[in-house]
């Protein structure tokens, strides 16, 4: 068996670590900051505690094989819940809607009462598409190593599987093929960002996304998504895993042909047969790798042809409901309130480089008892989508962001939603934080965009072209989510499994 060391405690490490530690390896963690689990934590703030990351799990499937085929089911340690309804969207012109979770049909008919039979009719073709990608793309595009194009081209069905994938159509244009309605529209293009992307650009097939959600379901964990960080935690300790906090990786030693070990911030060099990088792909490559090392040449050509995935800026909003005279306004768990003008959106992140005037806002508001310390108060996670920080050609986040914040909060209270009037906790985090706090180059959520067709070959690969190298999570294939870097895990102990 081999003695392993794994570069980062994110989901993606840990549960790779899981993975390989239970075929018998040896396997230390290194983690740079002094907590495991990277973007995914729970943060409690006073009485309130937020999902600062990812603020729902979609697919549980993949976490229930990792933690049954690594020792006790998740149902013995974690509870999950299914969110119903799973999202409500809100326009700018007064109209929502509402999507019942695990639930297509009444999706349909939540579409067609709020809006008209004709509209609900191309939701579901939309969907009907959605679920002919999926199955194609599933197998060789999302659960397996990608593969090179070349070799892609072998594959039997390809010509008619490339015709449903669609892969030079962007998921806009996609879109407008089956539907004309903005309030589909719109819903569709926030399926982009996602990835980070912008949907005038992403590939049609991120509506997989979609069926996905809606197939599979909304769900969440009891007591804040971060629990998943825990509960892996505590397996790979469990499986004789070592975690190294504060320790930051500053060098991945090789030989020139394969990985030789690591070196840490004080100089130690600790040596190992494989080394699998939880970090993002850009920090592998352009400053734990030497730049003359040969090798790593054809991975660092792909980074450099890539666009950075968008970032974010998030509110922690505790919410005092005693404050108020009248009955506070009542939320869903996942609430997205759209802009008139969603393009601009894109326009001010992607090409002005500048914080959005009037962004789409996402509000995470849990009903979870286990989140708050008294009932009458609420944890509200605020996202809005952000230029990443670029002091040189694009925006300094460290200039001011307090006014921003509050420039968000003013919405807030002309949507109705009361927030001024009954806060009791107010922090804010900038895509400089994001860097600072888990490495993530500019607050790039998500590593790399998916805008152009060739995306998934511009991530890096899982299987380093230096021999013995492995790369794992979100800026590696097949992307950033808790689903795909779950798959990812998986992805990478197979190939050392097999090497």
């Amino acid at each position: 068996m081999a003695k392993i060391i794994v570069i980062g405690a994110g989901i993606g490490g840990m549960a790779a670590a899981a993975r390989l530690a239970r075929a018998g390896h040896q396997v230390s963690i290194y983690e740079g900051s002094d907590r495991t689990g990277g973007k995914c934590r729970t943060e409690w703030i006073g009485d309130y505690a937020f999902d600062t990351g990812p603020s729902l799990l979609t697919l549980p499937a993949i976490y229930r094989d990792l933690f049954l085929k690594t020792g006790k089911r998740i149902e013995h340690i974690l509870k999950l819940e299914p969110v119903d309804p799973a999202f409500n969207y809100h326009f700018a012109d007064g109209k929502s809607l509402t999507f019942p979770n695990l639930a297509l049909n009444k999706v349909y008919d939540e579409i067609e009462k709020s809006l008209d039979s004709k509209t609900a009719d191309e939701w579901h073709r939309l969907m009907q598409r959605a679920e002919r990608m999926w199955d194609v793309a599933r197998g060789p595009f999302v659960e397996a190593e990608l593969e090179s194009i070349p070799n892609l081209m072998k594959r039997k069905n390809f010509l008619s599987d490339i015709k449903i994938i669609s892969p030079l159509t962007s998921l806009r244009k996609l879109t407008g093929q089956y539907t004309q309605s903005p309030y589909l529209s719109k819903i569709v293009d926030r399926y982009a960002t996602y990835s980070g992307s912008d949907p005038r650009k992403a590939p049609a097939v991120l509506l997989t996304i979609a069926f996905i959600e809606s197939s599979f379901g909304a769900w969440h964990i009891q007591g804040g998504i971060g629990a998943l960080s825990t509960a892996l935690e505590d397996r790979v300790k469990t499986l004789g895993v070592q975690i190294h906090l504060n320790s930051e990786v500053t060098q991945i030693r090789n030989d020139g042909s394969k990985v030789l070990g690591i070196t840490t911030a004080w100089g130690e060099e600790v040596d190992a047969d494989i080394v699998v990088a939880n970090a993002d792909a850009d920090l592998v490559y352009n400053k734990l790798l030497s730049s003359e090392l040969k090798v790593a040449k054809s991975e660092r050509r792909k980074l450099q042809r890539s666009e950075k995935s968008l970032a974010g800026f998030s509110l922690l909003l505790g919410l005092d409901n005693s404050k108020l005279s009248t009955p506070a306004p009542k939320l869903n768990h996942h609430n997205i309130y759209f802009p008139e003008d969603y393009d601009q959106e894109f326009n001010e992140i992607f090409d002005l480089k500048r914080p959005v005037s009037d962004p789409t806002i996402y509000i995470c508001a849990p009903n979870d008892p286990l989140m708050v310390k008294s009932e009458n108060k609420e944890a509200w996670f605020v996202l809005v989508n952000a230029p990443r920080h670029e002091p040189q050609g694009g925006w300094d986040w460290s200039n001011n962001p307090q006014r921003y914040a509050q420039k968000l909060i003013a919405k807030l209270d002309a949507l109705g939603l009361e927030v001024s009037s009954r806060l009791d906790v107010m922090e804010f985090r900038t895509p400089l934080d994001l860097q600072n706090s888990v490495s993530a180059p500019g607050g790039s959520i998500y590593g790399t965009s998916s805008n152009s067709a060739r995306s998934a070959f511009l991530r890096a690969s899982n299987r380093s072209p230096l021999r013995n190298l492995y790369c794992v999570g979100g800026s590696a294939h097949p992307g950033g989510g808790l689903p795909l870097v779950g798959i990812s895990a998986e992805i990478v102990a197979d190939a050392i499994g097999k090497a």
